[in-house]
């Protein structure tokens, strides 16, 4: 990193969300001096990502700061000598997920972006692109960091690590950033003096303790939580009360992913309902980044519009930016990532990636230790866990029977037979973005 300033890369820029990743590259230019924005995506994005630019010019523009915005589909010239590389596609784009929503519900299991058997096609269709992308980056700018905020992250950013050469790879997430925000707001407190020690995986860490200027608040946020109109939720997740006793016995605070696994009959039922009206999730999300796109496209618009906050990657940039900042500056301020565990929590394996807090250095993320996860949640951490490292090895193998494995490990699929009609179909709806799987046969 040289005294020219920042390049950065995002890879997905033509995604709905690069509005607000700019938005946060503009409000940090004091200290993170990004002077080449690169913005890359692929042929079926390119409309996209002329609409969503321009949108950016307009930003840099507006705030009168020396920052070329480069729009390409070349990912080398990209790449080329980068500082920092974020990534956030979608394999398949929105129909993908539409196909990965529809075809679990349609045979009685729920279906969801990371969660079951849509997690698991979301990470068989992405995990071989990013590998790509890191092979690209070690060739290019091998003293690059690659930020992923492309789901399932978790899986994601591990075989990244575990089966490419390229080794600077942290996983972001905004869930942790929503669930802070979220409990500052209910303790009446700014955010900044908010700390939540999580442990777990990513969309599967809990927040074990509380603390608000040092002091232990665990039981007081407890107490506001058991109260069902205090609820952590995001836009993209049904926003199901928790029981105050389930609360109170848990003595911790499940993310709002954790209702899929604690919640399944109602999530399920809800899911079905919005199936048979045609609207699940997916679907809601194509109508919303219609109606941006064409927010977008207006030439005097010069700010990140209000509407993106309906997207349930709101506060994403946030994350992502106080990373890069973190590293660019070696601030050693603590941020929930997704890492390698080194012994973080000493329940799982030393060489997978967890989701914990983590001191930011220029070497990159340390892991804080958490040591042993409480009994009560270890079993279900492990059990994904187990799907996840199979389902790696199903994306980078093609294997059919690693594929089914780990649909029958994961606790949202309750039923083998079923598990391999879900797997026959969505491999043939996904057929195109699987090239690793053997479809001759």
């Amino acid at each position: 990193m040289d005294t020219k300033g920042i390049k950065l890369v995002t890879i997905g820029g033509g995604s709905s969300y690069t509005p607000e990743f700019v938005e946060g590259i503009i409000k940090r230019y004091d200290e993170l001096p990004v002077r080449e924005l690169w913005l890359v995506d692929i042929e079926a994005g390119k409309e996209k990502l002329d609409i969503v630019g321009n949108l950016a010019r307009r930003m840099v523009k507006k705030a009168n700061l020396p920052m070329d915005v480069h729009l390409t589909l070349d990912r080398e010239a990209a790449l080329q000598n980068a500082d920092f590389v974020t990534t956030q596609i979608r394999v398949g784009l929105l129909e993908s997920r539409i196909k990965d929503e529809r075809i679990p519900i349609k045979h009685g299991m729920i279906g969801q972006e990371t969660n079951g058997a849509g997690g698991l096609f979301k990470a068989l269709r992405t995990i071989p692109v990013l590998m790509d992308i890191a092979e690209d980056m070690q060739r290019l700018c091998p003293n690059a960091w690659l930020i992923n905020f492309t789901n399932p992250a978790g899986m994601v950013t591990e075989a990244i690590i575990k089966h490419s050469n390229h080794k600077k790879v942290v996983g972001v997430c905004n869930v942790p950033i929503n669930m802070k925000i979220t409990i500052a707001n209910l303790l009446n407190v700014p955010v900044e003096k908010v700390q939540i020690k999580f442990a777990g995986l990513n969309h599967m860490s809990y927040g074990i303790d509380v603390f608000v200027d040092g002091k232990s608040k665990l039981t007081k946020v407890i107490e506001l939580l058991a109260n069902p109109e205090n609820q952590l939720s995001m836009n993209n997740i049904a926003p199901i009360p928790w029981e105050g006793e389930f609360i109170k016995a848990l003595h911790m605070i499940p993310s709002p992913y954790h209702r899929y696994y604690y919640k399944t009959g109602e999530i399920l039922t809800k899911e079905q309902k919005e199936f048979e009206q045609g609207k699940t999730r997916a679907e809601v999300v194509k109508e919303l980044e219609n109606k941006l796109f064409e927010l977008y496209k207006d030439p005097n618009l010069n700010i990140k519009p209000p509407q993106l906050a309906e997207r349930g990657g709101a506060y994403y940039s946030n994350v992502a930016c106080d990373l890069i900042s973190s590293i660019y500056n070696n601030k050693g301020d603590i941020q929930t990532l997704n890492v390698v565990n080194n012994g973080a929590i000493s329940s799982l394996p030393n060489d997978t990636v967890v989701e914990v807090n983590c001191t930011v250095t220029n070497n990159g993320p340390i892991p804080l230790a958490v040591g042993r996860l409480p009994f009560s949640i270890n079993g279900l951490i492990q059990q994904i866990k187990s799907f996840e490292l199979t389902a790696i090895e199903a994306a980078i193998t093609g294997s059919y029977e690693k594929a089914l494995l780990a649909l029958c490990i994961n606790p949202l699929i309750t039923d083998d037979e079923k598990a391999k009609v879900i797997l026959d179909e969505l491999l043939e709806a996904h057929k195109a973005y699987l090239p690793q799987f053997n479809f001759s046969s």
